[in-house]
């Protein structure tokens, strides 16, 4: 397999920062004093700035550094971000996105209009002065000195341009905290014949002018600590005087711009190759700084970044992990078959290695899965940018709150996950809130809320979506549904059987038709995907409190453990997670709870058998087995001839010749080369309710 495209890396990672960049601005739309969120939104800038230069992204670093030239009065603390600053923001980040992913799509004229914006809302009539300048303005009286700022060495490890850092954005950023003067030291600049032009040969004497504190020079470094050597040390207690000329030499004569050091270093820069290794510095990863002088105060964040730099990661094609998921499932469905070879015969050494094979085989699926698991944070984060313009453009107050962000979800589900949720939202959002003022008739807080959740319950992982709005119009869907000709006038039908009509396609209870619904197009795509994803969904309401949507998905959809089971001459698998008990189905049980239902510990539990289903011929065995099966709350139970045991199940997709049979999930390859059928449980469960329902009217 290829290396990846040096780009294509730079898209990646670019991608995870602008995750963080429009989660510190949603963030500061609520807290607008954090200073800590604004200085994640300036990290996020700078490096994407930096790495853009790096890869030949000239518009993504030109934009990218008017927009932090924009803000920088919000850095400085001289203004608050007001709503309509960060929609703004929102909407250069979005550009700068597009820059990226797809430049041909993207037009300068946008560019400049939303700079434009950007800049109309930081200005004023009367602009502040900064800080710095304001200290240096203000007249001492007699006697008074002022501390006249800092003197500072800058010697940076020679490799520093390979990893894509520039010196001279560094300085250039130095100088915004106040007045100071550069001197490029070159004494270690070797002859021209023996100098790398990947290598920096350059140190910096800087004397700044500035009566800003420690912190604020670590944060103009602080991508770089591990890669240089800061001397720090306060300038001399002097009387008042005039500040320095910026970039003024030692000798009062005019020192050269920035453009002109960099000329010095263009060489090194230019012929520096993209390479891939290290884009950009993650101070999640960082070792330990090599400053002399570090700050007594330094900011939490950059406690919280020391403590996760022993932590190492590093970056893989998902490409790769599916192929490396494909080679353990042959290993799985190679293993059972030596399993099975060994138990046949008589020859203790091949048994013993069989099971040592068996057991490293399971290790290696369980590391292999481990590898493939991402927090689900990674998604819930792509919906706070959702629910925030939804609430704008609609005119409703939204309160977004996320929980179980650490609950894990194999990479591919949280793929396949994204869509349904942008449904569910935007459904709770658009029909689920109501109005301000019908809230208010209601007694409710002008706010609405949106709840997204994910919780580990065995096997499975549940993600929920709850609002609290008007909850469901059952009357409303019912009629919408006599109308569609889905169901007769007057049917008996309970709320739960009605709720189920949401999901059927071009159902929609919407009077208009918009922007955001009203064509029927959403909760049928969500039904579907959720069931492909072997998954069911859980539909629950409250009139005038809302309504709660609960998505039941597998951990992985690559290998489950499973219970391989007997029914005639064929065999299936049941996944292990849903399977509750197993027991035996007597004569006396079918002869005093009646035909379809067992008694289990008191509670009548419906049972199906799987014999009738699936046209087994021959005669039943005289002993046969139920399993019993769960979906929530809910309790099946499947009557088979032989419980086999326990199967690892590398799971194989049925072809679409098969699509419309909705008894299986897929099928499996067992150890004789043989296949096996995969049960889907959701179905089982929605038959036996069905003819348990059926046997309740008749009866009735």
């Amino acid at each position: 397999m290829t290396a990846m495209d040096p780009t294509e890396v730079f898209r990646q990672e670019a991608s995870e920062l602008f995750e963080v960049l429009e989660g510190a601005l949603l963030d500061l739309g609520q807290c607008p004093d954090d200073r800590e969120l604004v200085d994640s939104a300036f990290r996020a800038l700078h490096t994407i700035k930096g790495s853009g230069a790096m890869f030949g992204f000239d518009k993504v670093a030109s934009f990218t550094h008017e927009f932090e030239t924009a803000f920088d009065r919000v850095r400085r603390g001289e203004i608050k971000p007001t709503q309509e600053l960060i929609s703004v923001a929102l909407a250069a980040k979005d550009y700068i996105r597009a820059l990226i992913e797809d430049p041909q799509s993207t037009d300068d004229i946008i560019g400049e209009a939303i700079l434009d914006d950007l800049k109309r809302f930081v200005s004023s009539d009367q602009p502040s002065a900064p800080v710095a300048e304001i200290a240096e303005a203000r007249p001492l009286a007699p006697g008074e000195s002022r501390q006249a700022g800092w003197h500072l060495y800058l010697d940076f490890e020679s490799h520093i341009l390979r990893n894509g850092s520039n010196p001279l954005d560094l300085l250039e950023d130095l100088c915004k905290l106040g007045p100071c003067f550069v001197v490029p030291v070159t004494d270690g600049v070797p002859f021209l014949d023996e100098m790398d032009p990947e290598d920096c040969y350059l140190k910096w004497d800087v004397k700044l002018h500035a009566t800003c504190d420690k912190d604020a020079i670590d944060d103009v470094f602080m991508f770089v600590q591990d890669e240089m050597k800061l001397t720090l040390s306060p300038l001399e207690q002097v009387e008042a005087r005039a500040p320095a000329p910026l970039f003024q030499l030692l000798d009062e004569e005019p020192a050269p711009p920035v453009e002109t050091v960099a000329q010095m270093m263009a060489p090194a820069a230019a012929v520096a190759p993209p390479l891939a290794a290290k884009p950009e510095r993650k101070a999640e990863v960082a070792s330990e700084p090599k400053s002399d002088i570090k700050s007594e105060t330094a900011p939490a964040r950059r406690e919280e970044a020391k403590q996760e730099r022993g932590i190492a990661t590093v970056r893989v094609q998902a490409e790769r992990l599916d192929e490396l998921m494909a080679r353990v499932g042959e290993l799985v469905i190679a293993q059972a078959r030596l399993t099975q070879l060994a138990s046949a015969g008589s020859d203790l050494s091949i048994k013993m290695i069989a099971e040592e094979i068996e057991r490293l085989a399971s290790s290696l699926r369980d590391t292999t899965m481990g590898a493939r698991m991402v927090p689900i944070g990674s998604l819930f984060g792509r919906f706070r940018r959702l629910v925030h313009d939804l609430s704008r453009d609609l005119s409703k107050p939204v309160e977004f709150v996320t929980s179980g962000e650490d609950t894990e979800l194999d990479k591919t589900m949280i793929e396949c996950l994204a869509d349904p949720l942008v449904h569910l939202i935007r459904n709770a959002i658009d029909h689920g809130i109501e109005d301000t003022a019908t809230r208010a008739a209601h007694g409710k807080t002008e706010q609405g809320r949106i709840e997204l959740a994910a919780v580990h319950s065995g096997a499975q992982v549940l993600v929920t979506v709850k609002d609290n709005g008007g909850g469901l119009n059952t009357a409303r869907i019912r009629a919408k549904a006599e109308e569609q000709g889905l169901i007769a006038t007057g049917a008996a039908l309970s709320d739960h059987e009605v709720h189920q009509f949401l999901f059927h396609p071009g159902f929609s209870t919407a009077q208009t038709i918009s922007a955001l619904s009203g064509r029927g197009v959403g909760m049928d795509v969500v039904k579907r995907t959720i069931e492909n994803m072997r998954g069911s969904i859980d539909l629950s309401t409250k009139p005038t409190q809302g309504t709660t949507v609960t998505l039941r998905l597998p951990l992985t959809l690559a290998i489950i453990e499973g219970l391989l089971i007997r029914v005639g001459e064929g065999r299936y698998i049941i996944p292990l997670s849903a399977v509750e008990e197993c027991i035996e189905l007597t004569a006396e049980d079918e002869r005093s709870c009646g035909r379809n239902f067992l008694n289990v510990r008191g509670n009548l539990v419906p049972f199906l058998r799987l014999r009738e289903i699936m046209s087994a011929s021959g005669t039943p065995d005289r002993h046969q087995k139920t399993i019993i099966i769960s979906t929530g709350e809910t309790h099946v139970g499947l009557v088979a001839d032989q419980i086999i045991g326990s199967h690892q199940t590398v799971i194989k997709s049925l072809s679409k010749l098969h699509s419309d049979v909705t008894m299986f999930s897929g099928a499996t390859i067992l150890g004789d080369g043989t296949a096996a059928l995969i049960l889907d449980v959701a179905q089982l469960v929605a038959l036996a309710q069905a003819q348990t329902e059926k046997q309740i009217s008749e009866a009735a």
